[in-house]
């Protein structure tokens, strides 16, 4: 008796169907992705080369390590306050401007934008506290500034920690502005930074922040302040310079354990009270300061750039501080 092959040739003969259909549909969903990164990217190219003419300049640049760092300096009060920023801060001369504003008429304001910041340089020297602190304290001996305030946000709790210890006649005071510490955890974490720079070169960061709530909303800065934060926003994030300094966060941490703030040194830190990231952010500052002779520590409610929200509060207590240790 001869079989009857008819039947069990249909449902193959159906399956290579259905197959050929998925694998169409594939090449066709892989070929739409590809088309769709390329505009993607061709877009964040064209934009880019555009807005290089759309911002502006502000400040000066001062002569660092063979490249010009940016400072802004306002106010002409008799001491002086050099402000360092926060890590990854695009503009910091423009992020810091409602705080600016509240203490240049008490004082000379300058701010800082370390290389890879703002307008300043962009450099491959390694990202290390020691490089980082050791152009910033060139940059301030530009200007002939031999005595001064540091006043800093977040990472900038790191580096100046290094600073008044490596430059302690340089340094009257130290104002931490939910400054980082040494101590915090976390700061162990691999991060992932080729996924970061695929980010930013695919053009697929700039797409993100398009859809992105306003990040300056209901903030003390006017419409064209913001513009051009966004563009720096565009203009430096994740740019090889800041990508090594987050390589180098954990080191730089790491090797800040061993340093605290010398005892005589007055010392201020403006503390976020509701950081539900860090249950014990505001003991870690406590620690801080509890060896200082002239050591007090302030909370607010708000989110970690106090100075955003805060600027008036700050520099009302700060101005405070100053009067209670003379």
């Amino acid at each position: 008796m001869k079989a009857d092959t008819t039947t069990s040739r249909k449902p193959a003969s159906k399956m290579k169907k259905v197959l050929n259909i998925i694998l169409k549909s594939m090449a066709v969903l892989v070929i739409a992705i590809i088309v769709f990164l390329a505009i993607v990217f061709l877009i964040d190219k064209i934009s880019s080369k555009s807005e290089q003419g759309k911002i502006q300049s502000y400040g000066q640049f001062v002569p660092v390590d063979g490249k010009n760092m940016n400072v802004l300096i306002q106010g002409k009060g008799e001491e002086t306050i050099v402000l360092l920023p926060g890590q990854g801060t695009a503009a910091p001369a423009l992020d810091f401007k409602p705080l600016i504003e509240e203490l240049s008429p008490f004082y000379k304001v300058v701010v800082v934008e370390p290389f890879g910041y703002g307008l300043s340089d962009r450099t491959d020297k390694e990202r290390s506290t020691e490089n980082i602190v050791s152009e910033i304290h060139e940059a301030i001996q530009q200007l002939n500034i031999d005595r001064f305030i540091l006043m800093g946000h977040s990472i900038a709790g790191i580096y100046g920690l290094d600073y008044v210890n490596k430059y302690p006649n340089e340094v009257s005071a130290f104002v931490g502005i939910d400054t980082s510490v040494p101590s915090q955890g976390g700061m162990d974490v691999e991060l992932p930074l080729r996924t970061f720079k695929f980010f930013k070169e695919s053009g697929l960061a700039r797409l993100t922040l398009k859809f992105d709530a306003d990040p300056y909303a209901g903030m003390p800065y006017d419409d064209e302040t913001k513009e051009q934060m966004i563009l720096f926003t565009h203009k430096n994030m994740f740019n090889n310079t800041m990508l090594n300094e987050l390589e180098n966060l954990y080191p730089n941490f790491k090797a800040a354990e061993h340093l605290t703030f010398p005892k005589d040194l007055p010392l201020l830190l403006f503390v976020q009270a509701n950081n539900t990231d860090r249950e014990d952010w505001v003991s870690l500052h406590e620690e801080q300061i509890k060896d200082s002779v002239h050591g007090k520590m302030i909370t607010f409610e708000g989110s970690h750039y106090l100075h955003h929200t805060k600027s008036k509060e700050i520099v009302e207590n700060f101005r405070g501080f100053m009067e209670e240790i003379k």
